[in-house]
């Protein structure tokens, strides 16, 4: 059995978690970083690959006729065109549900920055502003409490329903857009339509998945919806908003603040609008990323791999 993990340094990072881990299922080659040039050669004899952001199309698949397995080593699987991947007999498989915390746990971080500015403080701080205070306290901002507020979530699958969760715990009010019923949803989440949501949330979270119908979901015209000095977080999908109306609702002062850790394009131009526009807080997509979570990533990639290899495989998605 032959694996190849073909962009492997985002997961394990260097001596922080080890692909080696697969080598009880035999030879495992294992490349940091995904050459598009070499891709083919480099699965030359495969029987298993392991990709996080490598494409496979159905012309690579074409190529590689040893291959029975892709593991995807995230939970988005639109990397692998899987109607092409079933048929040619290769399972696809994809790893749900291990970012949940942490990436709930970034959106709290995101939205506490923008109402408390920790950072703002701490960096002035080191610079001897408080130091050199007349007073016992200095004040830049006015800061606003988020207990009694309305938090919209759009979307709410297992990411959404923890942060509404949090939420909740801060004393927020919950609205969200949801396909589930009023019955099934928490107790204290009220489901809304769109419009609803927009107008009446303080707080808006993306969390739903990335399909033509919420592509750019907040565009130029959903955000005149929106209620002025709104703050918008986008933890899910780049392409869920439009990149340059949100960029001038913040340059306008319509959105009071906005947070993402996901762009359109990954790693974005230097002339991307976000980069520029006022209270804006950009994370590099690292909200997946704690170290919890890539160890839950690659214990559920050990179980994928081992399952697949004795016949009862799961997480397929094709």
């Amino acid at each position: 059995m032959k694996i190849v993990v073909l962009d492997g340094y985002a997961v394990a990072r260097v001596g922080e978690l080890s692909w080696r881990d697969l080598e009880c299922f035999g030879e495992v080659v294992i490349y940091d970083h995904d050459e598009p040039d070499n891709t083919v050669a480099r699965l030359k004899g495969a029987d298993i690959a392991i990709t996080n952001k490598v494409i496979f199309d159905r012309n690579i698949m074409l190529q590689v006729p040893t291959l029975k397995l892709i593991a995807v080593a995230a939970t988005g699987y639109n990397v692998v065109d899987c109607q092409a991947a079933r048929d040619l007999g290769i399972t696809v498989t994809n790893i749900p549900s291990y970012s949940t915390d942490s990436v709930a746990q970034m959106v709290f971080a995101m939205l506490l920055n923008i109402t408390n500015r920790v950072q703002h403080y701490a960096d002035e701080n080191r610079k001897g502003r408080w130091s050199s205070s007349p007073d016992f306290c200095y004040a830049d901002f006015v800061t606003h409490e988020i207990a009694g507020k309305t938090f919209g979530i759009v979307g709410m699958g297992n990411i959404g329903t923890k942060v509404a969760s949090i939420a909740h715990s801060f004393g927020m009010k919950i609205i969200a857009t949801t396909h589930r019923d009023q019955e099934s949803l928490p107790s204290y989440v009220i489901k809304a339509d769109i419009e609803k949501l927009l107008a009446e949330s303080d707080v808006i979270s993306l969390h739903c998945p990335l399909t033509p119908a919420t592509e750019h979901v907040i565009n130029a015209d959903s955000i005149k919806k929106i209620k002025q000095g709104a703050i918008l977080i986008n933890t899910g999908r780049g392409p869920l908003i439009d990149e340059q109306a949100v960029a001038d609702a913040l340059h306008s002062g319509w959105l009071s603040a906005f947070a993402a850790d996901v762009l359109s394009v990954e790693p974005p131009a230097a002339d991307n609008p976000l980069l520029h526009a006022p209270n804006t807080y950009l994370t590099p997509h690292i909200a997946w990323a704690s170290i919890e979570a890539r160890q839950r990533l690659m214990q559920i990639m050990k179980d994928n791999i081992r399952c697949y290899i004795e016949g009862h495989p799961i997480n397929v998605v094709n």
